[in-house]
């Protein structure tokens, strides 16, 4: 699977929009990144932050299965969509 840099921006928003929407996930969010509410309202626009959504999302299954199945998208997408973002290119280590 290929997505730009655009549709991977919108699977991260979608992801970040997913957290905010979870009163049990979002605080954990906030605790383990030490970000605020706000810090979560302007990094909306910042492709970094949006990677560290991306990120935290992938700790667990669990969560990336529950939030691919209520965006009705696949489960490598969260991954896919990492990759394309600042940071998550995928390093050789030889």
């Amino acid at each position: 699977m290929s997505l730009t840099r655009e549709s991977a921006e919108t699977t991260a928003l979608q992801a970040l929009a997913w957290l905010a929407g979870n009163e049990d996930l979002l605080p954990v969010f906030l605790g383990a990144t030490g970000a605020s509410e706000a810090d979560v309202r302007s990094g909306a626009s910042d492709p970094v932050f949006l990677g560290s959504v991306l990120d935290f999302l992938m700790m667990d299954d669990a969560w990336v299965m529950q939030f691919c199945d209520q965006a009705q998208v696949s489960y490598h997408t969260p991954m896919h969509a990492r990759q394309m973002l600042p940071g998550g290119e995928q390093v050789s280590w030889t």
